[in-house]
């Protein structure tokens, strides 16, 4: 062909290459590739030789043998020590030469741009490249321009307006040159410059947080005009100021983030901005806050200083005028105290912040803000859960700080010995007519500590018959309180099958008589004989043990025979027998007047007593004459030797005499008024005599045989006089009984009585009657009502005069006032108001009575005229007259009364004193209408309104005397005029003394004293209201409900002095002898400096009104000294009171004396009180030895100190204010000696010292010196420099306890949460001193590592104590991170953490460090060295990213690597048994479909990993009969799950299926497909334990037959 034709150019021979993702062989040697043969020319198999061409091409067999093997030979290798050995070794060397061929990393090569001086237009220009973001920070980074600093650089960035990670690049690089000649010396300080970048940044945020001002408050009295104008007001200049301040944030981010601006530092400076901001810039503060929260939010000394910040700003935004507008400022603050509370809820305990904002603090953590969300909803139950979580530790806060306030302080009555003692008595004397005594719960209900049963009846049985309490009930309340116990104790012992209580009781009470100074008291010996007569009477004491215990005892001085007698001989003589029994009585005789004695002073002084009542009571003896009723002086006066003679003849003389006669009298009605006489008079005698036994079995018997109306009146009111009496015996029930039957038997004889009805209601209290009888007797109620005032529609109006009722004086007629009565009613009864009209008119007519007659006797008995004709008018109202007359008294008769001339008033008390014997009038109605308006207003008449109404006064204190004093008859026709009359004066009289008009009556004491001290009023009446005064004090009723309600007693005198303080007068020692008169004490005026001496009646009978009285004195002193009145006499003396109190031992009962004394007595007084306290705990504390045996009685010397000190101040703490200052040498010393405690604590808890000592003692001692540092910090006091420096030492201390009773065996449950909330109490008192006008709130918290803690602390405790150091989060760059270092032997050891290093850590903006995967160099040129991190080459190779793409050639790639150092055997492991199955194998096998479809929700079948091309071409070449080893992922085909993540992967217990090979295991051979997958069943189930090995599979899989 010719040349240069194109048919003359030969084609280039075809050359086959392999992929370019497969590597060589070898990387130096001509191997070829793996796996890739491609075809050549003269290759045998292109030989067309005779034999290829008949049988065709056949590779000859490498071995003589098919069958040949070399199993045996490597198996016998194998089983070599040698062999593994060699193995390890080769790979070493591999190993060892590979890393020997891989290079180096080099040196850094790093260098920061430095800094050069440029004039204007080019430091201009070099700030526009870098402000435009298409010039690159590489060509700017080779220098940086010298210029201006700090906040002139944020300025000249912003006015650039520089892109942030610009900008910052920038300020990195200008720090680091900035720090470039300090990094060379020791002392170098890589965050030095972050703190005073901080200052930079923080100052420039402070600046402009300062151009938001509030307008100035305009000033009173100043006629300025203002104007104001805010940088915010104006559009321009708040868009230029937002667009700055946010320009300021976003750097700011940057710097938080990458640890360019010191944490504590910022952090500090942000919660001092929160503390000193306006509420305009608050809003900004609070956003800060918000975002950079998570920072500070578990510091405890950033958190606290937050958190009252935040309160104060609520507390001003709440009293803002601008509050609408700061509703969302308002709500953020709340959130986050809310995060605080939730995070860490000890920023919350401090107590001086809780007393300033308890209410804020309670009214935002307890409020749920999420509770706008529907109920149930994911948002709902969360936000619940949360808020409950910090409700919970709201309310352990608030536990933890009342506690280190002192708050919640238990009773002092809560004392083992007095307190307890005096709670007894408080119960005791709280009885009245309505206490169920039967149930009181005096003993315990568990009656297994008999030592508490002795202490129990030695209190209940003094308190029955000392003098020092009062009323006739306690004897028989005691012996009832006893009986119930008994019977509940033989009950359970009956149950137990123990022995009874009976024997103990005996003991006991035998014990009691024989040992009691109050039944010593000869004085007591009437009241001992009446407790135990009802012991006796009630079989609780046995008579006849007592005398034979004696004689057994060989008790001398028994018999009157003897001159020297025994304390039993009164008992024997004066305790009365019941029931008793011939031998008894005759022991009785014998053992008092011996075996020879015929007649005994017993009988001649019953023949005598017997006499006297005949003389008394002659018709109940035959005597036909019949004498008026006696008085009762003239009575007691008759029946002298009666009330004089021993309990024993009186019970004798009623119980087998005079009951069976007056029952005999009685039961045959020989007189209706002999027998009214003989009632009374005997009630009266019986009274005299507390034989009220015996009145119960009469009134009783009378009851059940009275047959008119005057007969019951008389029951009904003894019934109701007595009735604390019944209450006490407990026979109220049978009483009840007794008048419900006599009320059915005059209901069936149709006769209602009203007062019957009233009783049987007022004593049932709805604990005794039937339901059934209960209702019956209300319906009876409204049937009277509805009969006397029938319901009107339209009620008749009663004109204002009634002339009837004046025409009653003329009408001398019996049955006028009844007749008058009955026509008002009919013809008035429609009417509501009828009976006051009627009482008006009566009042107008009294007034009249004086200008129709002259003679007094016929005026009383005009006025008797209307007293019956208002107690008929009574009768006819449902509801009484009562309660019109006190409604006219205060109303239009205030003043009426106040005018009435002496005659009127004469025959006005007569009426007033009839209705209230007949029952009309209660006397509370007119003490309340009539006698306290009066005293009143005669005590607060003014100077200038001359003299009082004496005329008023007079009658009020005659009335006053007549209804509460009068114990006799009157003889001027002025009711009471017989003993009837004084009996009903009596019973009414009751009503004063109980709830609740007794507090009105004891508040009227004071209006007494300034009566009597007034120059209004006259001498006469003067002397009179003392009079009145002392008799009412001296009462039995009287003391009886003052010492039942002593609280009143006290509120009542505090009131009147605050009301004379406030009018100026001075009446306080007048005020307090009274007070000592109601309360039983001396009238003289009481000594202070005499305590304890004076104090004689320090017992629970009078401990607590003698800590009253000596309350009040001290109040005065506190108040003489707050106007400057008290004189230098006083102060010596209280001073010498407190510094003895607080020398002296107290024990419990003073302690608690010395308590209650103080309560209110003023800061002052108090004042004094506790720092002479805390003067003497300091030198108990100094005395204390903790390695001798005296410290327990120190500790409790100091511990009852303590409880004096905190009753003393607890009612001080509720205002603040009113807290005592301390006086600096007290505080000193107070805080020296506590802190050398402390520091000897440390010492002796420390090793080697803490094996030798005994740990709860020392922790016992620590933790009341905590308390009492609690104690102290709560006062104001002065912090000088001793006490500065004693209070650093100590918080040290405190810390280092606070570590070791968290750690280790000593972690104690009490002592940590103590320790650690008194070192929050002390740190937040510590005053804290600002350097250079610099805010630091982490001044005095430790300053240490959290490595130095000890390693065996709780986690919980662990994070508590973290808190309170300055511990913040790091820098995720440097977080967790180390330097480390290798020992010769290769071990790693473990350096500093890695040190932050912002300035110098710049980007890193030259060239790459190379892509080393593909085998170039690497460069070392970036800020951060890479030798810091270990670095070395592996010498493996990075997958292109070409290939990544295609799945099957990275599997096939990874196939030729190692994968040494990139990834582990696991890893590679799961790679490979992770391949998904291809779309045609899942298709290929319709049984594996069916099963599929049947079993699993989703399915995945492995496919054969495809070889290389060349690879399946030149092995179909080699080898016909070749299979392909399946890849493991096939064993999934039959899971339940696509997620593989929880199965363990064990590549070689996966079969192996391979043309003629059988499958072995435990697993079931599949039905194999046509295209050589095999099934496998799975997961395989874990073999029993202990079962048998289960035998493998016989089935075979079939060989592939088809050609691939």
């Amino acid at each position: 062909m010719p040349e240069g034709s194109s048919d003359s150019v030969t084609p280039p021979v075809f050359q086959l290459h392999p992929p370019e993702w497969l590597p060589k062989t070898h990387s130096s040697a001509d191997l070829g590739y793996p796996n890739f043969y491609p075809p050549r020319p003269g290759q045998e198999e292109d030989i067309l030789s005779e034999s290829n061409v008949k049988n065709g091409f056949v590779l000859p067999q490498i071995v003589l043998a098919e069958t040949f093997s070399s199993q045996s030979s490597i198996s016998e290798n194998l089983h070599s020590i040698s062999t593994i050995n060699k193995l390890e070794d080769l790979l070493n060397e591999v190993f060892a030469r590979r890393a020997k061929q891989i290079p180096s990393v080099p040196s850094s090569t790093f260098r920061m741009p430095s800094r050069v001086t440029l004039n204007d237009t080019k430091r201009q220009a070099w700030f526009d490249d870098l402000a435009n973001p298409e010039v690159p920070l590489a060509k700017l980074g080779r220098n940086v321009p010298h210029g201006a600093k700090g906040a002139d650089i944020i300025e000249l960035l912003y006015s650039k307006n520089v892109a942030i990670h610009r900008a910052v690049w920038f300020l990195r690089v200008f720090g680091a040159n900035e720090t470039a000649g300090l990094r060379n010396k020791p002392s170098y300080n890589p965050n030095q410059y972050s703190v005073e970048w901080t200052n930079v940044v923080t100052a420039h945020l402070r600046k402009q947080l300062i151009d938001i001002a509030l307008p100035s408050a305009p000033r009173p009295g100043v006629n300025i005009k203002q104007t104001f104008k805010g940088v915010l007001s104006d559009p321009e200049t708040r868009l230029k100021w937002i667009s700055r301040f946010s320009y300021c944030l976003e750097l700011l981010r940057v710097f938080y983030s990458e640890g360019l601006v010191d944490k504590r530092t910022f952090f500090s400076w942000l919660v001092n901005q929160m503390c000193s901001c306006n509420l305009a810039q608050a809003g900004f503060v609070c956003r800060f806050v918000d975002e950079y929260f998570e920072g500070m939010i578990e510091c405890r000394p950033l958190a606290r200083p937050f958190v009252e910040a935040s309160l104060c700003k609520i507390s001003e935004i709440s009293t803002s005028s601008a509050k609408d507008y700061l509703v969302d400022t308002d709500y953020l603050i709340k959130f986050l105290l809310q995060r605080v509370c939730l995070v860490l809820p000890d920023a919350f305990v401090s107590p001086r912040m809780w007393i300033n904002y308890s209410n804020i603090i309670c009214e935002v953590l307890t409020h749920n803000p999420n509770n706008n969300h529907p109920d149930g909803s994911i948002e709902q139950l969360t936000g619940t859960s949360i808020f409950n979580i910090i409700h919970h530790n709201y309310l352990a806060v608030k536990r933890r700080i009342e506690a280190m306030l002192f708050r919640n302080l238990p009773s002092l009555t809560t004392s083992p010995h007095l307190g307890s003692a005096v709670h007894d008595v408080e119960l005791l004397n709280s009885i009245s007519a309505d206490t169920d005594v039967a149930n009181l719960p005096f003993f315990p209900s568990s009656s297994e500590n008999l030592a508490g049963i002795s202490e129990k009846l030695d209190a209940l049985l003094t308190w029955s018959v000392t003098p020092l309490q009062y009323g006739d009930h306690r004897a028989f309340a005691a012996v009832t309180l006893i009986q119930k116990w008994r019977t509940k104790a033989g009950d359970r012992a009956n149950r137990r099958d123990a022995s009874p209580p009976d024997g103990f009781l005996q003991d006991q009470l035998f014990e009691w008589l024989d040992s009691s100074d109050v039944a010593g008291e000869p004085e007591n010996i009437a009241a001992v004989a009446l407790l135990y007569g009802k012991l006796v009477k009630h079989e609780l004491f046995s008579y006849a043990s007592y005398i034979q215990r004696l004689i057994a005892r060989g008790e001398p001085g028994l018999s009157f025979t003897e001159d020297i007698g025994s304390r039993h001989r009164n008992y024997l003589r004066w305790v009365p027998l019941y029931n008793t029994t011939p031998s008894l009585t005759s022991q009785r005789k014998v053992v008092l007047y011996g075996v020879r004695a015929r007649e005994t002073p017993e009988d001649l002084n019953e023949r005598e007593i017997r006499k006297e009542i005949r003389a008394v009571l002659p018709e109940l003896f035959g005597n036909p004459a019949e004498i008026a009723l006696p008085s009762p002086t003239s009575l007691l006066s008759s029946c002298r030797l009666l009330l004089n003679s021993p309990r024993y003849e009186q019970v004798r003389t009623f119980g087998t005499w005079l009951m069976p006669v007056l029952q005999k009298a009685i039961e045959f009605d020989v007189s209706h008024s002999g027998i009214l006489k003989s009632f009374n008079v005997a009630v009266e005698l019986m009274t005299q005599t507390d034989c009220f036994d015996a009145m119960l079995d009469l009134t009783i018997y009378m009851l059940e045989h009275c047959s008119t109306e005057e007969l019951l009146l008389a029951v009904i009111d003894t019934f109701r006089r007595h009735a604390v009496i019944w209450a006490s015996m407990d026979v109220k029930g049978m009483i009840i009984n007794a008048l419900d039957s006599v009320h059915y038997s005059w209901k069936m004889r149709g006769i209602q009585s009203k007062p019957l009805l009233a009783l049987l209601v007022e004593f049932d209290g709805g604990r005794y009657l039937s339901d059934v009888s209960r209702e019956e007797v209300r319906t009876d109620l409204a049937a009277f009502t509805l009969a006397l005032q029938p319901i009107a529609h339209h009620p008749d109006s009663v004109p204002d005069v009634l002339p009837e009722i004046l025409l009653l004086v003329g009408n001398p007629a019996p049955d006028a006032p009844s007749l008058l009565a009955n026509g008002l009613w009919i013809k008035y009864r429609m009417s509501l108001n009828w009976a006051w009209k009627v009482w008006d008119n009566t009042i107008a007519s009294l007034r009249q009575i004086p200008t129709v007659t002259l003679d007094i006797k016929e005026r009383r008995s005009c006025a008797l005229r209307y007293g019956i004709f208002l107690h008929h008018v009574n009768r006819h109202l449902a509801t009484g007259l009562d309660d019109h007359v006190l409604g006219w008294f205060l109303g239009r008769g205030k003043d009426e009364v106040a005018v009435l001339s002496q005659d009127v008033w004469d025959i006005v008390k007569v009426v007033l004193l009839y209705l209230v014997v007949q029952g009309a009038l209660r006397t509370t109605t007119i003490l309340e209408g009539l006698v306290w308006p009066a005293w009143l207003l005669a005590a607060s008449l003014p100077d200038d309104r001359g003299p009082a109404p004496n005329v008023h006064l007079g009658a009020a204190n005659d009335l006053c005397r007549r209804l509460l004093l009068t114990e006799d008859c009157s003889s001027d026709m002025i009711p009471p005029t017989n003993l009837l009359e004084v009996h009903c004066i009596r019973t009414r009289r009751q009503d004063v003394y109980r709830e609740p008009y007794f507090p009105s009556m004891i508040a009227k004491i004071p209006i007494l004293v300034s009566l009597e001290n007034s120059n209004r009023v006259s001498e006469q009446l003067r002397q009179d209201a003392q009079e009145i005064r002392q008799l009412l004090c001296e009462d039995k009723l009287f003391r009886q409900g003052v010492f039942r309600n002593l609280d009143v007693v006290r509120v009542a005198f505090e009131q009147s002095m605050q009301i004379a303080e406030g009018n100026g007068e001075n009446i306080f020692k007048p005020t307090i002898a009274a007070l000592s008169m109601i309360l039983g004490e001396n009238t003289e005026e009481l000594e202070l400096s005499h305590w304890p001496d004076s104090a004689s009646l320090l017992s629970p009978w009078k401990i607590s009104a003698t800590a009253i009285q000596l309350q009040f004195v001290l109040r005065q002193m506190g108040r003489d000294s707050a106007v400057g009145t008290r004189g230098s006499s006083d102060s010596a003396a209280l001073d010498k009171l407190t510094t003895m109190i607080f020398h002296h031992t107290l024990s419990c009962e003073e302690a608690s004396f010395v308590a209650q004394m103080t309560k209110g007595v003023g800061s002052e007084i108090a004042g004094k009180f506790i720092n002479n306290g805390l003067k003497h705990v300091a030198e108990i504390i100094q005395n204390i030895e903790f390695s001798q045996e005296s410290m327990q009685t120190s500790l409790g010397r100091a511990g009852e100190l303590l409880r004096v000190l905190t009753y003393v101040a607890e009612p001080l703490r509720d205002n603040p204010s009113e807290l005592p200052m301390l006086d600096a040498t007290i505080q000193t010393e107070f805080f020296e000696a506590i802190s050398a405690k402390f520091a000897a604590l440390v010492n002796l808890l420390q090793p080697p010292d803490v094996d030798s000592v005994d740990g709860e003692p020392l922790m016992n001692a620590c933790i009341l010196l905590a308390r009492f540092l609690q104690f102290d910090l709560a006062f104001r006091g002065v912090w000088t420099e001793a006490v500065k420096d004693a209070s650093k030492s100590l918080s040290s201390n405190l810390f280092i306890l606070l570590q070791i009773y968290a750690s280790g065996n000593n972690c104690a449950l009490i002592a940590y949460p103590l320790l650690l909330d008194t070192l929050f109490y002390l740190r937040d008192e510590m005053p804290i001193e600002s350097k250079m006008g610099v805010f630091d709130p982490f001044q005095h918290y430790p300053d240490i590592a959290a490595s130095s803690l000890p390693s065996d602390i709780p986690p919980e405790y662990r994070k508590k104590i973290l808190s309170i150091l300055p511990e913040l989060p790091g820098v995720e760059s440097v977080r967790n991170l180390s330097n480390a270092h290798r020992d010769a032997n290769g071990n790693i050891h473990i350096d500093a953490p890695v040190v932050n290093r912002p300035w110098e850590w710049t980007e890193n903006l030259g060239d790459s460090i190379g892509d080393y995967s593909q085998g170039r160099d690497v460069r070392n040129s970036g800020s951060l060295n890479l030798l810091n991190f270990g670095a070395r080459l592996t010498g493996e190779v990075r997958i292109p990213e070409v290939y990544q793409k295609d799945v099957r050639i990275e599997e096939n790639l990874r196939t030729f690597e190692d994968g040494f150092s990139s990834e582990s055997i696991f890893q590679r492991d799961w790679r490979e048994t992770r391949v998904k199955p291809s779309v045609e194998e899942l298709l290929g096998a319709e049984g594996l479909r069916t099963r599929l479809d049947e079993n699993l929700p989703m399915s995945f079948v492995a496919h054969r990993r495809k070889g290389s091309p060349a690879m399946s071409n030149s092995g179909a070449s080699r080898s016909s009969g070749m299979s392909m080893r399946h890849s493991p992922g096939r064993g999934a085909l039959n899971r339940r799950s696509s997620s593989t993540i929880s199965d363990i992967i064990d590549v070689d217990a996966i079969p192996s299926i391979s043309g003629g090979s059988s499958s072995r295991g435990k697993r079931k051979a599949a039905v194999e497909s046509d295209d050589d997958v095999v099934f496998v069943e799975g997961p395989i189930a874990a073999p029993t334990k202990g079962g048998k090995k289960a035998k493998p599979s016989k089935t075979q899989t079939k060989k592939s037959t088809k050609r691939r």
